[in-house]
């Protein structure tokens, strides 16, 4: 699978360049959405790059949405559990696709949103036939097929996550609340009003979520979902210093 780098010398902000904290390199990886192909390139490609920097700490962030859609959900999930990036400290947000899971299993009523977003491809991955057993039956073999592991990963992902002038969230934050305190239905779900604002965020927020054919550079933030389950490319950001740039697969 070809990988690409897109470069980007210096952040495109007026004020000072957001800053990595010292001696650190981050890359936030958009969403995956059941594309296992993609997400082991695109982490052999970031062991690659990283080997390249002098950074002592080394930080990868997914940034949600793992789930629904595409071919191998089960597989994402259990990559991202059994094989950590050797060297590097590993950051799991919840994306709204994660939140649906999550609240089918306490909800049947959620069922029929959950599969035309794409929750059959997930209960498929699972062994579970999304056609057979109405919603409580479709519950009880979801329920019987995660493992305890699989379920604690889930219950576990964060909804945001800092790195000195960075801050990572699924989908983005609403314009006018402090950064720290943010609905978590925004920091999953919000749109419009996160990606029109021009607004200083205190941060520069890196996202997904909101899928586009190439990375999204303002000045107060990082889009990096590209659509990978779309046909488009998996896509990470790289933050070292006042440094950033893409890697595509």
């Amino acid at each position: 699978m070809a990988l690409s780098r897109l470069l980007s010398s210096k952040s495109k902000v007026s004020a000072p360049p957001a800053q990595a904290p010292k001696d650190t390199r981050v890359y936030a990886v958009g969403d995956i959405h059941g594309c296992l192909e993609q997400l082991l390139a695109l982490q052999e490609a970031i062991q690659e790059d990283a080997a390249a920097s002098e950074a002592k700490r080394k930080v990868v962030v997914y940034l949600g949405d793992y789930l629904d859609r595409g071919p191998d959900c089960r597989g994402v999930i259990r990559q991202l559990i059994e094989q950590p990036l050797a060297g590097f400290e590993s950051v799991h947000l919840m994306g709204n696709h994660e939140q649906f899971l999550l609240d089918f299993l306490r909800k049947s009523e959620v069922m029929r949103i959950w599969l035309l977003n794409g929750g059959d491809e997930t209960l498929r991955s699972f062994g579970v036939n999304p056609f057979v057993g109405g919603a409580e039956g479709l519950q009880a073999a979801l329920r019987e097929a995660l493992t305890k592991a699989e379920l604690k990963f889930l219950r576990g992902l964060r909804m945001s996550h800092g790195e000195g002038d960075y801050h990572f969230v699924h989908a983005g934050v609403r314009p006018g609340v402090p950064i720290d305190q943010q609905d978590p239905h925004d920091l999953l779900w919000i749109r419009d009003e996160f990606l029109g604002s021009k607004e200083d965020f205190g941060k520069v927020v890196v996202h997904g979520h909101s899928p586009r054919k190439a990375p999204e550079e303002r000045a107060n933030r990082i889009g990096v979902d590209t659509g990978a389950v779309y046909g488009g490319q998996l896509t990470a950001v790289a933050l070292e210093a006042d440094q950033r740039h893409f890697l595509q697969v």
